[in-house]
């Protein structure tokens, strides 16, 4: 099973969107919201990015809720 973290915030409706997406799916992930943990915040900013949805898929970033790419990295094509 694939290793799947999003970062997050409460007035992304993207990220809601992903989070439903990945329940949809019964994809199990680990949230961290950055309006809520400031050292969630940090850690996006060191990973590069300044924007949510974040999505790490065993260690894969994907930007924005990008169905196709999140899909290909969880092998959901093949």
């Amino acid at each position: 099973m694939k290793k799947v973290e999003v970062f997050s915030s409460n007035t992304c409706k993207n990220c809601v969107d992903l989070k439903n997406y990945l329940k949809a799916n019964n994809i199990e992930y680990i949230e961290y919201n950055i309006s809520k943990d400031q050292e969630a915040r940090k850690n996006l900013i060191q990973l590069g990015y300044m924007s949510v949805p974040l999505t790490l898929i065993d260690g894969e970033h994907v930007l924005g809720f990008d169905r196709i790419r999140i899909d290909q990295l969880l092998n959901k094509n093949n």
